[in-house]
């Protein structure tokens, strides 16, 4: 029997989202059904919205969510009713070239449910990133769902689903900081920030946050920032090299997705470092360097795909860190709101009040 419940949607491209009612199938083989305690507000959503990752309107929308297994279908072995788990947009297959590979972090066939939810008129809902969170009840692919330590805030680790997980994988998995590096971070929102963390976990001892906003600066501190960097007011190559003995950071990561940014990155790197690429372009952007100074400044130049993470790895290892005090989650949870707040959160994003909004059932 399929289940009534209360979500948010984008029905048309550019208009405010709505709440509504929604309609969940009992979950089929493979699948699960979990109550939603905690998603937070992305700015992928607002994306969604805007018509700016495709035009599959209405889309049900929210990803970053952690919450309560409900049911199960047939075959599913990984998670069972009454798990508390931490959703994710990339359940590996196993099976494709990358997972074969042993590299499943770029998986390149996961797994979606693959009924549908609906209107109440039957009108099929696209999930944001196959998960669609915003929503008192979520059907999801079971490889979607992942086990953690249910003794902890829902609010907090449910941003492991997207955003701070990216930030943290792309200096982690994607740029491989390790102990004694410098580190630049380029936009300091809730990704970047979460790189700032990811750079302080793995030991870096130079952290230089840049952004053109103070207070976001001040909250880069708090993750761990040794410096600051506003980009309005300072030249940022010359900056990151003045911080770094003239040479530039070992590891760039940009998590804001713009030309100009990216180029900063390219340059404020140290000769054989690396430029992680976090930040989402949008599809008209290009960029143009000289190809003699990629080949003689060597190093890498990356992009990150949700921090290269592999979920079943990486969330029950950073809530172990966020249960011991090491990884200050609940620092990126700004406020918790109702599920009719969602429309007002994506106003904040764009006046940068919060690094995190999450809406709490």
């Amino acid at each position: 029997m399929s289940q009534r419940v209360r979500g948010v949607i984008a029905r048309e491209k550019g208009k405010p989202v709505e709440v509504t009612t929604i309609v969940v199938p009992d979950p089929g083989p493979g699948e699960a059904v979990v109550k939603v305690q905690a998603c937070g507000v992305c700015h992928t959503d607002l994306h969604y919205r805007e018509g700016g990752i495709n035009d599959e309107f209405p889309f049900l929308l929210g990803h970053e969510a952690a919450g309560v297994v409900e049911s199960v279908g047939a075959g599913v072995t990984d998670v069972a009713p009454g798990d508390f788990v931490v959703l994710n947009w990339r359940a590996v297959c196993g099976n494709c070239r990358a997972c074969n590979k042993g590299k499943p972090w770029y998986c390149f066939a996961t797994h979606n449910a693959k009924q549908r939810m609906t209107l109440e008129d039957g009108t099929e809902l696209s999930p944001a990133l196959g998960v669609g969170a915003f929503v008192e009840k979520t059907l999801v692919h079971a490889g979607q769902c992942t086990k953690v330590d249910p003794s902890v805030r829902p609010a907090a680790v449910g941003l492991l689903g997207c955003g701070v997980m990216a930030g943290i994988g792309a200096a982690i998995n994607t740029g491989g900081v390790t102990r004694g590096d410098s580190v630049a971070v380029i936009g300091c929102g809730g990704v970047g920030d979460g790189a700032v963390a990811g750079a302080a976990l793995a030991g870096a001892t130079t952290i230089i946050a840049i952004d053109t906003d103070d207070r976001k600066l001040e909250w880069a501190r708090g993750f761990g920032a040794t410096h600051t960097i506003n980009a309005r007011e300072a030249d940022v190559v010359e900056a990151v090299k003045a911080l770094t003995g003239g040479n530039g950071a070992d590891v760039v990561v940009e998590a804001v997705g713009r030309p100009e940014t990216y180029r900063q990155a390219f340059y404020a790197r140290d000769l054989a470092g690396t430029v992680v690429l976090v930040g989402v372009p949008t599809p008209e952007m290009t960029i143009e360097l000289p190809l003699l100074d990629v080949f003689g400044r060597g190093g890498a130049l990356k992009s990150s795909w949700y921090g290269d993470c592999l979920p079943s790895r990486d969330f029950p290892l950073l809530v172990e860190l966020y249960r011991q005090g090491r990884l200050d989650l609940d620092a990126f949870v700004t406020e918790e709101i109702a599920l009719d707040e969602v429309e007002q959160a994506f106003g904040k994003m764009h006046t940068g009040d919060v690094l995190r909004s999450v809406v709490i059932f």
